[in-house]
């Protein structure tokens, strides 16, 4: 049976306060970056890894969670779990090298994976089923909370205190999440038997996820398959992800059970939780770099910008659980965050350099509204037709999928941006010509006022070239990302259509909750 009362509540504030410290610490360090080259004597290549080793175990261990759960008991694994963060957590801090920052990264990335689909499946099966889409609800507010607050916490640190404190302030809330896991959370009635350690499945499964999620982080860099390490590394993943797959299909006890693929609802939700996830990360992605290379906005402003967004996700995802607990069409409601995201994406795609913070709220609004419309009903209706053990393959499944799409946003947009910037220079630099009246006014004016500060003629003339190759610049990059902007708006509006195939098979039987 399901909980009720105090207990119920209590298991609630847990999980979702153990995902939202999780999904913080995924952005939380970019902002410290700089600083730890400084600190560390580390080259920006090296540092990169600092994120990378996280998000690799992360999306490693997320669908091993059910198996690992089943294994050693889903109570003791999600204790264990928030206790591996936490003390990796203090480590990082501690470390006096790169390499061994790196290392502590990716045990507190192994220790945070789990505490994503755990948390969710804990959830799922804390509330009657009545009362999904209010428990997918208040996991959602950990995912879309988490990446928001993580820069302008980690900004507002690191400025005011130093870079090992991003680290540290896990340490109490880790405590209190471990002290409450062991008060309230308690075994499910029905676990997923299991017999044996299905290492082959673990091994291709990490060398597989693993070596694709590094070509995602590091292939821009790299410059893609120009890179022997991204070519080999793209065999390793084919080669393992193909040989996974038929391996875990004719394993009795699997690692990950793909079988729960039958189900029509998750198969085609956890396709949409892809695309949910390239529209969030991908839009977190160049919305801060935008605001603060172009439109001149501090880290702690651009923070700032980001909240209200995250406040009306906050405020409308249990409006969106409501509807659907009197069935309104979860279609309707992806179909309506797709179209407000896409008017998001369009609106700040025709912003300029003289926009304002005041002119950024609105379109923040909506994209807070939409992702409460997306995240919601997709969710629900992905685990609405799963059963007992089922539930925890679902949600690691799902949490998997939904990185996976933020870690090819970010990197398609990051090479769509990158691309992109080159056409939008050789356009503008064809418009500028020396023997163009306006071009040579500009020129003068600019010499002029500097031959009046002091500088000589030919000096002055330099100068006025380099500030004009500059404005250039800052205007190939401005249509840049509004290029960017647009592209994920047309994306999402391209969606849309594809909710015809977003529907529940079978109205499924009851989902197992947890026993008293």
């Amino acid at each position: 049976m399901h909980e009720v009362g105090f207990r119920k509540w209590m298991i609630a504030f847990t999980v979702v306060l153990a995902s939202v410290i999780e999904l913080i610490d995924t952005s939380i360090v970019n902002v410290a970056l700089p600083h730890m080259m400084g600190n560390l004597g580390a080259t920006l290549d090296e540092v990169a890894w600092v994120v990378t080793s996280y998000i690799v175990a992360n999306v490693i261990i997320v669908p091993m969670t059910a198996w690992l759960s089943a294994r050693f008991g889903r109570r003791n694994y999600f204790l264990t779990s928030i206790i591996i963060f936490t003390v990796s957590s203090f480590f990082c801090g501690r470390a006096t090298g790169i390499w061994e920052l790196v290392f502590f990264r990716f045990i507190q990335g192994i220790g945070g994976g789990a505490l994503l689909s755990t948390s969710q499946s804990i959830l799922v099966e804390t509330f009657p089923r009545e009362q999904l889409g209010l428990a997918n609800a208040m996991f959602g507010l950990g995912v879309v909370m988490g990446p928001t607050i993580g820069p302008t916490l980690g900004g507002y640190i690191t400025d005011n205190l130093s870079w090992p404190w991003i680290f540290y302030v896990n340490l109490p809330i880790g405590a209190v999440a471990a002290f409450m896991t062991m008060a309230f959370i308690r075994e499910p009635r029905q676990k997923w038997q299991i017999a044996g350690i299905d290492w082959v499945g673990m091994l291709l499964l990490a060398a597989g996820i693993g070596s694709l999620q590094v070509v995602l982080e590091r292939g821009e860099r790299l410059d893609w398959f120009s890179s022997r390490t991204i070519i080999v590394l793209s065999i390793v993943s084919m080669v393992s992800l193909v040989g996974f797959v038929f391996w875990e299909l004719s394993r009795d006890h699997p690692v990950v059970d793909l079988r729960v693929f039958k189900h029509r609802s998750l198969a085609f939700g956890t396709l949409f939780t892809f695309i949910l996830g390239f529209a969030l990360y991908s839009s977190l992605f160049i919305f801060p770099v935008y605001a603060q290379e172009l439109l001149g906005f501090s880290a702690t402003q651009t923070g700032l910008l980001l909240m209200p967004g995250g406040l009306a996700t906050a405020m409308m995802m249990p409006v969106i659980a409501k509807l659907l607990h009197i069935r309104t069409p979860p279609q309707l409601l992806n179909a309506t965050g797709f179209f407000l995201f896409f008017v998001f994406s369009e609106t700040l795609g025709r912003t300029s350099l003289a926009t304002g913070q005041h002119q950024l709220f609105w379109p923040m609004i909506l994209r807070g509204l939409a992702l409460a419309c997306l995240f919601v009903p997709l969710t629900t209706l992905a685990l609405s037709d799963l059963q007992g053990a089922e539930i925890a393959q679902g949600t690691g499944l799902t949490n998997m999928m939904r990185q996976l799409g933020g870690s090819f946003g970010v990197a398609l947009v990051a090479t769509y941006i990158q691309q992109r910037s080159w056409t939008n220079r050789s356009v503008l630099v064809s418009h500028v010509s020396m023997y163009e009246p306006m071009v040579r006014e500009r020129l003068n004016a600019i010499s002029g006022a500097l031959v009046q500060s002091g500088s000589s003629t030919v000096q002055a003339q330099d100068q006025a070239l380099r500030a004009l190759d500059g404005i250039v610049t800052q205007q190939t990059m401005l249509l840049t990302y509004l290029d960017a902007f647009r592209l994920v708006g047309w994306f999402s509006l391209l969606c849309i259509p594809l909710l015809v195939f977003l529907r529940r098979k079978s109205k499924g039987a009851p989902i197992q909750t947890m026993a008293h």
